[in-house]
Formats: structure tokens, C-alpha cells, sequence
């Protein structure tokens, strides 16, 4: 963000307690009919893996973009270490980012994009955080190839080093995984739980839902601009009260356990159904199907993060 040649400025008895991340009434509206955030509210607090949850559309990337002062709200504020952000706002320098695409100059190596990145912000290359940053990229002699040559992962992961130049007290990410193979995406995993053991923070979109269950600590859950859901992400998945159930007929299942009470939403999961149960049990969505002559091959209960999130989602819709 702004010049990272000031590196981590040291972090003040003052802001000890304060909320690390501060969304308070957060509204972008591009034209009449256009509102991409509205009136959105969420806190991170020091040391905590957020991930930052929606289907595409929901307005994560613009919430982000926000939050580091690359765009302008309509109204409301975000603040970091309790500073309110505008662009080029100093207290961006104990901050790492990278948002949407990771972008570098193709023709020159990714040495080079790293060094003139860390000296348009005033630094010397010398006082960067660079051995880290490139242990934890890991690309080996790459780092002295064309960027052009680089694959998306291989893109990815510059990135985030890029993001780790300035040793930042925060990191927000957008879609870090974006490209990345299973071994690539264990890396980035491993790479911000370091992160978050060292006592940084850590702000990151996902569509990944199994990956944010397993680096997250904590999530934000939005829909159409708005707030659905926030808090850990264990109190999420064990609010998720969702069955698998493997019928011998699914689509007259699906009619059955529709027009039960206490169930909220049914999906259908080949060769059965995901049920979101509220206040009916499994026993009695059992009982139905028998009732109606259907069999009832398997049942199986889940407390998976993309159940709670599907389930947040059908409430809201």
C-alpha cells in the first residue's frame, strides 16, 4: 500500500485493544440501481484469521478495496488500528496487501518486480523483508525468471511475497489460493497460520470454503452487499444443523421433506438430498419418507462449513 519503506512502525499501548479491522456502516452505491456494500459491519480483532465469505456478486472484492483505501465509500468508514482510511492513509504501511489479480511487469523477473515495487515506495531494496518473503514463495530459481513465464500459482505466490516485503502487522488477501494446486494451497495455508501464530492479522476473501474451515478462525458471511453472518468459525458449523439423506426416489423426496415444518432448505446431492433441518430431526424427515413409501438408504449428519453457509444463504434469500 503506501510507501513500504517505513516497514512495521511498532504497535502502540494505544491501539493494544482496539479492534485491528473496523467496518462500520459501510455503503457502496456506483448508480441508482447499483449498490455493490450496504450499510455493512464487521470487526477483526488482533491475531485472528478472517475469512470473508459470499458467492460471486456479494461484494467482497469492493469491501475490500474499501478497506485499503483504493476506492472511496458512499458512506460509512473503515478503520485500521483505529485510523479511519482514506488513500495514502500512513497507518497502510504496517499493512500487506494484495487484491484481485497479483500484477506484475511480464518481461522483467520476479526478482526485479519485487525490487521496484520496495524502491517506488522511497525504500532500499536492503532493508526489505526479502528472505522471508521469498522462503515463503518458494519458487527456487524462478525468482530470477520472466514473469511472463510464471503460471497463475506461481503469480499467486509472488504475490503474497510481494505483500510480506514491508513485515506488515496485517495482511488482506483476496482469493490468495486463486490458481494454486493442492500442494500450492497446503503452502499458503501453512504460510498464514505462520502468520497468524507470529501475531498477525489476517483478512482474506474465499470461495473455498473448505479452505477457510481449515485456516479461519474466524469468517464474515455476506449476500447481496449486506451482512449475513459473523463470529468463529466453529460457533458457524455447529449452528449448521444439515443431513445427507440417500433415498432410492430423490425428487419425490424432495417434494416430501419440502413440505414439512421445521425444515429451512433441500438440496439436491446425487443420489440423495442435503437438508437444512430447523427444529425438525433426522428422525422425523426419516418418518416421513417411510410414510411415503420412499427408502431411506443412508443418513448422515454434517457440521461442514459450507452447510452453515448454504444454510445462512437460503435464510437470507
Amino acid at each position: 500500500m503506501s510507501s513500504p519503506a517505513t516497514g512495521t512502525a511498532a504497535t502502540g499501548a494505544a491501539d493494544a485493544n482496539l479492534p485491528v479491522i473496523e467496518v462500520e456502516h459501510l455503503t457502496k452505491r456506483y448508480s441508482s440501481d447499483v449498490l455493490a456494500v450496504d450499510d455493512l459491519g464487521f470487526q477483526v480483532a488482533r491475531g485472528e484469521v478472517c475469512g470473508l465469505l459470499g458467492p460471486n456478486g456479494a461484494g467482497k472484492t469492493t469491501t475490500l478495496r474499501m478497506l485499503v483505501g483504493l476506492i472511496r465509500p458512499t458512506s460509512g468508514a473503515t478503520r485500521i488500528f483505529g485510523t479511519e482510511i482514506h488513500p495514502s492513509s500512513p497507518v497502510l504501511a504496517r499493512v500487506g496487501t494484495m487484491i484481485e489479480h497479483a500484477a506484475f511487469v511480464p518481461y522483467l523477473t520476479g526478482m526485479v518486480n519485487l525490487r521496484l515495487y520496495w524502491e517506488a515506495g522511497g525504500g532500499d531494496f536492503g532493508d526489505a523483508n526479502l528472505d522471508e518473503a521469498l522462503a515463503i514463495a518458494d519458487l527456487g530459481t524462478a525468482i530470477d525468471r520472466k514473469v511472463k513465464t510464471y503460471s497463475q500459482g506461481m503469480r499467486q505466490r509472488l504475490g503474497i511475497a510481494r505483500a510480506l516485503l514491508g513485515r506488515p502487522e496485517v495482511l488482506i488477501l483476496d482469493e490468495p489460493t486463486n490458481g494454486l494446486d493442492p500442494g500450492e494451497m497446503r503452502e499458503v495455508r501453512d504460510l498464514l497460520r505462520r502468520l497468524a501464530d507470529r501475531g498477525a492479522t489476517v483478512l482474506l476473501s474465499s470461495h473455498l470454503l473448505s479452505e477457510v474451515e481449515q485456516v479461519c478462525s474466524h469468517a464474515v458471511v455476506m449476500d447481496r452487499g449486506r451482512l449475513v453472518a459473523a463470529g468463529l468459525v466453529a460457533d458457524l458449523v455447529q449452528a449448521s444443523t444439515s443431513a445427507y439423506f440417500e433415498v432410492d426416489d430423490a425428487a419425490r423426496a424432495e417434494e416430501v421433506i419440502r413440505a414439512m415444518a421445521g425444515v429451512r432448505g433441500v438440496r439436491p446431492e446425487q443420489p440423495g438430498l442435503s437438508v437444512d433441518l430447523d427444529g425438525a430431526r433426522r428422525s422425523d424427515v426419516v418418518a416421513a419418507l417411510v410414510h411415503a413409501g420412499i427408502a431411506v438408504e443412508t443418513v448422515q449428519s454434517r457440521h461442514r462449513l459450507e452447510d452453515a453457509f448454504l444454510g445462512l444463504l437460503a435464510e437470507e434469500g
